[in-house]
């Protein structure tokens, strides 16, 4: 198992090695992995001076800490915590033990925070963002995530990343301005059905065209749609082509809080989906090539791919499937 902190797993590791020991520069391997040029130059000089074992973990703890807490004051910081409800400054009064340390060991105990308590009675009465329950509609349909995800184009050829010698054509070609891909994507609450299409923006009229045909995809599966969940955009939130469609459709539309992108965390979770299977799966050589993988990975997704949320079934199996 890989370092909790670390950027790599092992596998990565031997890639970026590989990578940079055929000839490509470090920063450039770096770059197309989403690492940055220290942690490469990091793994490169440690294969270097040491080979392969040199690509393990180490350990981050330090091999002694004689000023460490002592467990007898860590646990009469916790006592006084839950005794008095109080925060780190008074603890810190109390015990002798330093405000920030207060609040380090408050935090690997996992105590919640002060706000999350009844005052009264010190039992917790609100949850915090990171919870273990999950919430899921009931029926295909019932509720609809929307959202778009913008993409760089590829220019013809693949640019500098599809070619591992990195000529100085792609390096005079790597830095045109392509544009982007809109990538529009509609997932199912339930089922985790999805519904994805590519388009040049994300306009009003745009987005009201992907949402008719989106939930004519559902409502063929067995899906149809009640619920529409979108962030506060104004294709969504103003356009009237937008709006029509909702109207047209009998479907409420239900907006998130502004600035909470995780209440859509749905349509959210599947744009990294989509990224790891589809967008970022393989080096293309054109724009097109990308765009024409995305209906068989597509297909792939909600007919065979595991979900691990459906308990290891595919999104298909959730839905009532009607012929179209």
């Amino acid at each position: 198992m890989s370092h909790r902190n670390a950027r790599l797993a092992p596998a990565g590791r031997m890639i970026l090695i590989q990578r940079v020991t055929s000839g490509r520069p470090v920063a450039h391997v770096a770059k197309e992995m989403g690492i940055s040029r220290p942690t490469a130059y990091r793994w490169v000089n440690r294969y270097r001076d040491e080979g392969l074992p040199g690509l393990e973990d180490r350990s981050s703890k330090p091999k002694s800490c004689p000023h460490a807490t002592s467990p007898a004051k860590t646990a009469e910081v916790l006592a006084s915590r839950t005794e008095h409800r109080t925060g780190p400054a008074d603890i810190a009064a109390r015990t002798g033990v330093g405000v920030r340390t207060v609040s380090r060991i408050l935090t690997r105990a996992g105590m919640p925070k002060l706000w999350d308590l009844d005052p009264l009675t010190g039992t917790r009465i609100r949850a915090g963002r990171a919870t273990e329950r999950r919430y899921e509609r009931d029926a295909p349909g019932d509720m609809v995530h929307i959202d778009v995800k913008k993409l760089g184009r590829i220019p013809d050829g693949g640019g500098w990343r599809a070619d591992p010698k990195q000529s100085a054509r792609n390096h005079n070609t790597g830095h045109t301005r392509v544009g982007f891909d809109y990538v529009h994507v509609a997932v199912d609450d339930h089922s985790r059905l999805a519904f994805v299409e590519v388009h040049p923006d994300e306009k009003g009229f745009t987005c009201a065209g992907f949402l008719e045909r989106a939930a004519a995809f559902m409502a063929a599966h067995g899906a149809p749609v009640q619920r529409v969940m979108t962030d506060n955009a104004f294709a969504y939130r103003l356009s009237n082509d937008f709006q029509s469609v909702l109207t047209a459709l009998d479907a409420k539309h239900i907006l998130i809080k502004p600035r909470h992108p995780w209440q859509n965390g749905k349509a959210e979770r599947f744009n990294r989906t989509l990224q790891e299977g589809w967008a970022y799966r393989q080096v293309f050589d054109s724009n097109q090539a990308r765009t024409d993988a995305l209906g068989p990975w597509l297909d792939f997704y909600n007919h065979q791919r595991p979900h691990t949320s459906l308990g290891g079934k595919a999104p298909i199996t959730r839905c009532n499937q009607r012929p179209v």
